[in-house]
């Protein structure tokens, strides 16, 4: 699956389940990104826990998961050509210098 693929499908599918039937506000999208990444930190937390829905899978990389869906069907809702955008940043960070010229973390 491409990042364009990843997009398109994220956003049909919240589409098909009723999430974009009144207009979504971009701060509360962002949001819920962030407490995917939440989620994934306390899967983290408790290593021995697994999903109800999928117990054969990961829990932190369902998370992980989750997050990018939820980046996918934002950005085929907005507009936004993350392809485009991951590529552009990928090759600005591999020309950068090493820990950005001297940063500490």
């Amino acid at each position: 699956m491409t990042i364009l693929e990843l997009c398109r499908d994220s956003h049909a599918t919240a589409k098909a389940k009723g999430w974009w039937e009144e207009p979504r506000n971009d701060g509360e999208l962002i949001a819920l990104m962030h407490s995917e990444l939440s989620e994934a930190l306390e899967a983290l937390r408790h290593p021995g826990r697994k999903d109800e829905h999928l117990p054969m899978v990961d829990p932190v990389g369902l998370e992980l998961a989750d997050v990018l869906i939820r980046i996918g069907d934002f950005c085929e809702a907005r507009g936004i050509d993350l392809d485009g955008c991951v590529i552009a940043k990928m090759v600005y960070n591999a020309n950068r210098p090493y820990r950005h010229g001297g940063k500490a973390f």
